[in-house]
């Protein structure tokens, strides 16, 4: 089953944060933009190549009003040591939020329970905490976050302009597709 276009259900988790622990909720989703990235574990091998990505993209992500969220199936404990040991994580701005309970993996449709690890899901919601994007694959081939940039800026676009619809590639400020019936066959 498909999480577009359904609501976060309620959670509660931990999460590092600038130096502090804090409580992240379904809540702490609304009322902005929201991107939450799964990866697999802290301390591992592509996940620092990911967060480090995501530090280097986040300016974007706050000029969209939208914030990042990366979440392992480790403890918010875990987090702090790896930001602060990780040079690569320690470029994080954003928090790091903790699902050692996998309540946040199992939602989301990304848990493997073999492993009580999850697969690299990442995922776009709107401020009404409802997923309008979803990409979730193999545990080996890391993300470009300039891909999940692009994609939360066409989610927000068609979310502004009813009726529009972002064709291929995409990007912010170039053209869209009215869809008509005069179109059909003619692209």
């Amino acid at each position: 089953m498909s999480l577009i276009n359904t609501q976060v259900q309620p959670f509660k988790a931990n999460a590092f944060h600038n130096g502090k622990f804090i409580e992240v909720t379904d809540a702490s989703l609304k009322g902005k933009w929201s991107v939450v990235i799964f990866m697999p574990a802290a301390f591992t091998f592509n996940c620092p190549t990911e967060i480090e990505d995501a530090a280097e993209h986040y300016a974007e992500f706050q000029k969209a009003g939208a914030e990042v969220y990366i979440v392992t199936t480790d403890t918010h404990f875990s987090h702090k040591v790896w930001h602060e040991t990780s040079p690569a994580v320690g470029k994080a701005q954003f928090p790091l939020v903790g699902d050692p309970t996998h309540q946040l993996t199992r939602a989301f449709g990304v848990h493997i329970d073999e492993e009580g690890l999850a697969l690299r899901g990442t995922f776009v919601i709107n401020p009404d905490g409802v997923i309008k994007t979803m990409e979730v694959h193999d545990n080996a081939i890391a993300r470009d976050v300039s891909e999940t940039v692009r994609k939360l800026q066409a989610a927000q676009y068609v979310a502004n302009h009813s009726g529009e619809v972002c064709p291929a590639k995409w990007k912010e400020g170039a053209k869209t597709i009215a869809p008509s019936l005069d179109l059909v066959g003619k692209i």
